[in-house]
């Protein structure tokens, strides 16, 4: 398996440390608001990430946080005249109903910043003993870049340049500065926010210290990966790793991941342009499972543009595979024959290629697009093989391998269609029996009836199907 790790900028073969099992951290959302559905790609691309590690029988530590101190949380606690944890409580749980709706799975743990104060002072009291941090007058506690000699390794920045065009948090005492690259691990509180008690001021945590120690309490001093949008990389991922390999003496993470930008019909997404859409803004419009499938139809290192006419023909690919499943549930309700001919065990030996196909693109650096070409591949195979001979085990074995490794990419391709009540089967049976006596009409009448009721009837040579609207 490669992976591009943006440590190096080249696809390296990944060697977990630990074999058999993956460490694996993504940074999570600031919860203020409703998550974007720019917040959306790296959620869906890397539990996807994931999937893949356990399908190929990886144990998996997925590690991921919800920032629930933060100025903005803050600012909108006073706007709203309530505590900035009722703000950061609402919006988790928002969150996780959005990412419930894309199928993205919870994380095995999912820490929080507030709750993880002690160990953060405990980083931070173990810099300064060390010499990589110091205190200020004010008790702003700073780290001091330049103690860290690796510094810019991620981000690939000399020290040098970064100082006309850096960007770090503004707190007050910014002007205690050792040197302007220095940047906050905690800092004064001011009237009416949380604070924490500590040993140089009361006050709380900078951002970057929470991943440091969430990620050391959960997965270790070293992990496997760590992940997240490029936009973390520098100064966000640039800090953590200064943090953690001055406070722990070890690399802290083997490889680094990050998906592109996505756009809105070409453009940046913001509020300014008129172009900022929620998750839930998104869901209103289309499918949650067409928007995974539309987010994993590109590499997830490729910026990705969301327009309708993208979204359309996502929503087309997906149906196509659903259809497909469909098509064969409906084929192994009638199918007469149980055991698998000669024939259709050399078919299947031949769909085994597909498979392989889908996991040469995984293992590309995760090429989810490739990927479902694999999918659509095995899905025209189905449709070209199968029929009303078709033996039982035939159909399940098909059936089994599309879902399969539709579920590695957290598509859902079997819907749920539920029992026909009474009365709707009599209105099918009925109109079987109008079409019998060629009263074409009252066929039409109970079609358009059906179709009222959310139920789409499809005449076939096999017979009536049905799937709800």
């Amino acid at each position: 398996m490669k992976i591009y790790n943006t440590l190096s900028k080249t696809k390296e073969e990944f060697v977990p440390i630990t074999p058999g099992e993956v460490r694996m951290y993504v940074c999570g959302p600031t919860v203020y608001n409703l998550i974007h559905i720019g917040n959306a790609r790296p959620m869906i691309v890397f539990d996807t990430v994931r999937r893949y590690f356990e399908y190929k029988n990886y144990k998996v530590n997925y590690v991921s946080n919800f920032t629930d101190v933060d100025d903005k949380i803050i600012k909108k606690a006073m706007e709203e005249g309530v505590d900035s944890s009722e703000i950061s409580e609402r919006y988790i749980e928002e969150c996780k109903k959005d990412m419930e709706s894309l199928h993205v799975r919870p994380a095995t743990t999912h820490p929080r910043a507030t709750q993880e104060i002690g160990g953060m002072l405990e980083m931070i009291e173990s810099l300064i003993e060390k010499g990589h941090a110091y205190v200020a007058q004010d008790g702003t506690v700073y780290f001091r870049v330049r103690s860290f000699r690796e510094y810019g390794k991620l981000s690939h920045k000399n020290l040098d340049d970064l100082e006309g065009g850096k960007r770090s948090l503004l707190v007050s005492g910014e002007d205690q500065k050792e040197d302007p690259l220095d940047f906050v691990l905690w800092k004064p509180k001011k009237e009416g926010e949380p604070y924490w008690e500590s040993p140089w001021c009361d006050g709380r945590p900078g951002w970057h210290i929470e991943c440091s120690v969430m990620s050391r309490k959960y997965l270790g001093e070293e992990i496997d990966i760590h992940a997240g949008g490029e936009d973390l990389i520098f100064p966000h991922h640039e800090n953590e790793i200064a943090q953690s390999e001055a406070a722990n003496g070890k690399t802290f993470a083997r490889y680094w991941m990050h998906n592109a930008f996505l756009n809105i019909n070409n453009k940046k997404m913001s509020k300014s342009a008129g172009n900022f859409f929620t998750v839930r803004d998104i869901l209103e419009k289309y499918d949650p499972q067409v928007v995974r499938f539309f987010m994993l139809s590109a590499h997830y290192r490729s910026p990705l543009n969301f327009s309708a006419e993208l979204m359309e023909a996502a929503a087309n690919g997906l149906e196509r595979i659903v259809t497909a499943v469909s098509n064969l549930n409906f084929l192994l309700e009638k199918a007469g024959k149980e055991k698998l001919s000669e024939k259709e065990a050399g078919l299947l030996e031949e769909a085994k290629g597909f498979t392989e196909k889908f996991e040469e693109a995984m293992e590309d650096d995760f090429n989810t697009a490739d990927a479902i070409a694999a999918i659509f591949e095995l899905v025209k195979f189905a449709n070209t093989n199968t029929g009303a001979d078709s033996s039982v085990a035939f159909l399940t074995a098909l059936t089994a391998r599309i879902k399969e490794l539709s579920d590695v990419c957290g598509l859902v391709v079997e819907k749920e269609e539920g029992l026909l009540d009474d009365e709707v089967e009599a209105l099918i049976e009925e109109r079987q029996a109008a079409r019998k006596a060629r009263n074409f009409a009252r066929a039409d009448e109970i079609r358009e009836e059906l179709s009222s009721r959310g139920i789409l009837l499809e005449d076939t040579r096999e017979g009536v199907k049905w799937k709800r609207a």
